[in-house]
């Protein structure tokens, strides 16, 4: 039984996280096959890889897909392997890019009831079921993060990047947000809130490059991550 709406009570199937049950220790081995899985894959790439997130519903004549396009491509030209979360959209966009050129274009897709099906640009697919598997194959394998406009899902994954480097969790490596008038709102927010509160300090904003121009961002990681 699960209570709604100001006290009503109706019966409903509670999501898959919350129903952890005796004996659900067993989904320890699907977890572990995912991580064994991701480590085996993408261990064997040979060149540095630049993720690229955003949402998953822009279509191919949106301004943003164009400009991640664009980018997976000049980056994979310039030799980096394009790591996305391997669904439509933008995801979609950066493997077209490296697609494009028969760069190497990894897709790590992810099971969901909505948006989420493969796309058919990444020559280097792999399949999660679990968010927090899929989040440390793209930054554990990534020598940049590019943070395309999009919705929780990149908020979630670009703040996860942001805080490993703040807490030297993990190397600092250039993490650009594309689209300033975009992501102008919160980068004011972080500063007037977060820094005015002390929660977090000057050199934590220097972090993430705010940048707008395709061959400006390539420019920029070619610069940042030596091949």
């Amino acid at each position: 039984m699960v209570i709604r709406n100001g006290g009503k009570v109706d019966d409903a199937q509670q999501y898959w996280l919350d129903t952890f049950n005796v004996g659900d220790s067993w989904r320890l081995f699907r977890i572990m096959a995912e991580f064994v899985e991701g480590f085996d894959s993408l261990a064997a790439v040979k060149r540095p890889a630049v993720s690229i997130f955003g949402s998953a519903r822009f279509g191919e004549d949106h301004e943003y897909y164009k400009i991640a396009r664009t980018v997976g491509k000049g980056l994979s030209q310039a030799g980096y392997a394009i790591m996305t979360g391997g669904g439509p959209g933008i995801m979609e966009a950066g493997n077209r890019g490296a697609h494009d050129v028969d760069g190497i274009s990894i897709g790590l897709n992810i099971d969901l009831p909505f948006e989420q099906e493969g796309n058919p640009y990444a020559n280097m697919p792999l399949k999660f079921k679990y968010f927090f598997v899929r989040k440390v194959m793209l930054i554990k394998y990534a020598m940049a993060f590019i943070a395309m406009p999009g919705g929780f899902g990149t908020l979630d994954e670009l703040f996860e990047a942001i805080t490993l480097i703040q807490t030297r969790r993990i190397k600092s490596f250039p993490i650009v947000l594309v689209g300033s008038s975009y992501w102008s709102g919160l980068v004011d927010w972080i500063r007037e809130q977060m820094l005015a509160a002390q929660t977090i300090e000057e050199d934590d904003l220097h972090i993430f490059q705010v940048l707008d121009d395709p061959d400006e961002i390539i420019r920029y990681i070619k610069r940042t991550v030596i091949i």
